[in-house]
C-alpha cells in the first residue's frame, strides 16, 4: 500500500491547492535553439495570415503556401542542430549491450567519426548545389532559392561544429551514450 503522504504536499490545510513552478532557466538555450523557435513563429504569423485571408477575407494570399514551405524546411534544418548538440538523435543501442567494452569503444567512436563525416559532406554537398542552383529563383515571390538553401547550408554547418563538440566530449569522458545509455539524461 502506497503512503499517500509521503509526496509533496500541494493541498494546504485550508483546503487550496498550493504548488509552485521551478524557476525557469534559459540560460544554456543555444543560439540555433533561439533561431529556431524565431523561424517557427514566423512560420506560424505566415500560417495565420494565410489561414486569415483564406477564411475571413475570402481571398487567399498565394505566396503563404510556399514561404510557410520554405520556412518549415528552416525549422528542420536549423532545429536538427538541438538534436545534435545533444545528442538525442536516433539512435541503436541494442547491440552494444553484447559487445565486449573494447569494441563498444570502437564502435562508438566511429559512430562520432561518421556523424562528423556526414555533416560535413552535406554541409559541402549543400554549398555546391548552391552554386549550381545559383539563378533558380522562388516561383510566387522573385526571390532566390538560395535563400531556402540557405537553411540547409548553415543547418549542416552548425550541426557539423556540434558533432565535433559532441565526440570531444564523449572522447574526453571516455564513454558515449551508445556505450552506457542510462547516461544520456546526464547530457541533456
Amino acid at each position: 500500500m502506497q503512503d499517500l503522504d509521503a509526496g509533496p504536499k500541494i493541498m494546504g490545510d485550508d483546503g487550496e491547492f498550493h504548488m509552485q513552478d521551478d524557476v525557469v532557466d534559459l540560460s544554456g538555450t543555444s543560439l540555433e535553439a533561439w533561431a529556431a523557435l524565431g523561424i517557427f513563429w514566423l512560420l506560424g504569423a505566415t500560417v495565420f495570415y494565410q489561414f486569415f485571408t483564406r477564411y475571413v477575407l475570402n481571398d487567399s494570399a498565394a505566396w503563404t503556401e510556399e514561404i510557410a514551405r520554405y520556412l518549415l524546411i528552416g525549422v528542420v534544418f536549423i532545429g536538427a542542430c538541438i538534436g545534435v548538440s545533444k545528442n538525442n538523435h536516433i539512435q541503436v543501442d541494442f547491440f552494444y549491450k553484447f559487445m565486449s567494452t573494447r569494441i563498444a569503444r570502437i564502435m562508438s567512436i566511429l559512430v562520432d567519426l561518421l556523424r562528423v563525416i556526414f555533416m560535413i559532406a552535406f554541409a559541402a554537398l549543400t554549398l555546391l548545389m548552391m552554386i549550381r542552383l545559383s539563378h533558380a529563383r522562388m516561383t510566387m515571390i522573385d526571390l532566390p532559392m538560395n535563400l531556402v538553401y540557405g537553411f540547409s547550408l548553415v543547418g549542416f554547418t552548425i550541426m557539423s561544429w556540434r558533432a565535433v563538440q559532441v565526440a570531444n566530449r564523449h572522447w574526453k569522458r571516455g564513454y558515449s551514450v551508445l556505450e552506457r545509455p542510462e547516461t544520456s539524461f546526464e547530457d541533456a
